[in-house]
């Protein structure tokens, strides 16, 4: 029996979020909105999603003895977060620059402050946590040795599915625990390699050939596209008007996530989760635009 649906292993950042009519060029200086400022980072928005969606959700993590920390710990707990796995102090609390456009497109600086603390020993010190959960998420807004400690500690049983972004090269042992891998378009290319021109279904292709026991290409509006070593299938989206994109990659992650714990196929799965992305484009910000099941199925 297990304590929780989803272990997100990642990280907290404070989104310090401006809205401009277009972004900078090099060199430029474009005048934008007052500053507003959202709890986020990658692992805190597919904790707080998966738990608004109802799964049993704990995050492990490390923020700041500050007041963006606090505001990420509340931000948590109000969303029905077991915090148990937060550890604070090391530096201070990450943060994330976000610029929008009127588009809804964003571009997104972050400084990882207290997430490049997240050690290896952490994860060590956190296998009850491990043990406790059905499918355990993790990023790459963490040391890279810190998602490889996770994958060799990976309970028999537990589920891993690994966003890596930003994107960088995964090593063999990590590949191999995945089960999705789960990358947008950027990331495939930039994890797979070969011509910059070539189809989803080619880099799906690519990315099986890595190692991954399952892979997942979210395509935007398009929807997503879900690979495996017997089929490829394309999942098609909800048309939707968006507001602002921030955090809904990490909407469709938790919700995948925890469908999979729950028994669902990755295509049943991934179909869910391309609902849930798409209702939280319709709302500004990352985890305030969060949708409920209950608003997943009215869409």
């Amino acid at each position: 029996m297990y304590d929780y649906d989803l272990l997100v292993v990642g990280s907290a950042n404070a989104d310090m979020v401006i809205q401009v009519e277009r972004r900078p060029a090099a060199g430029e200086t474009v005048l934008g909105s007052d500053l507003v400022v959202h709890p986020g980072g990658k692992g805190a928005n597919q904790a707080v999603a998966a738990a608004r969606l109802g799964a049993r959700t704990a995050l492990l993590a490390r923020v700041g003895d500050d007041a963006h920390g606090r505001l990420l710990l509340d931000a948590q707990r109000d969303a029905g977060v077991d915090t148990v796995g937060v550890l604070v102090g090391g530096a201070s609390t990450g943060v994330a620059l976000i610029t929008v456009d009127p588009s809804g497109d964003n571009s997104i600086v972050v400084s990882p402050g207290a997430n490049a603390r997240l050690a290896a020993a952490d994860i060590r010190a956190a296998s009850s946590l491990l043990q406790a959960s059905r499918v355990v998420s993790a990023q790459l807004e963490i040391p890279l040795e810190t998602v490889v400690e996770v994958a060799r500690n990976l309970p028999s049983g537990t589920r891993f599915v690994l966003n890596p972004s930003p994107p960088r090269t995964l090593p063999a042992e990590v590949l191999a625990a995945c089960d999705p891998l789960i990358v947008n378009e950027h990331e495939a290319r930039v994890i797979a390699g070969g011509e910059r021109d070539g189809s989803p279904e080619d880099r799906a292709a690519a990315l099986l050939a890595l190692g991954p026991r399952s892979v997942v290409v979210t395509l935007g509006a398009e929807g997503a596209l879900v690979a495996t070593g017997e089929a490829m299938a394309r999942v098609a989206s909800v048309k939707v008007d968006a507001v602002d994109t921030t955090g809904a990659g990490d909407a469709f992650t938790a919700a995948l996530a925890w469908r999979l714990g729950t028994g669902s196929s990755l295509l049943e799965a991934a179909a869910y989760a391309v609902r849930v992305g798409a209702a939280a484009v319709t709302h500004p910000g990352a985890q305030e635009s969060f949708p409920t099941a209950e608003e997943v199925a009215a869409l």
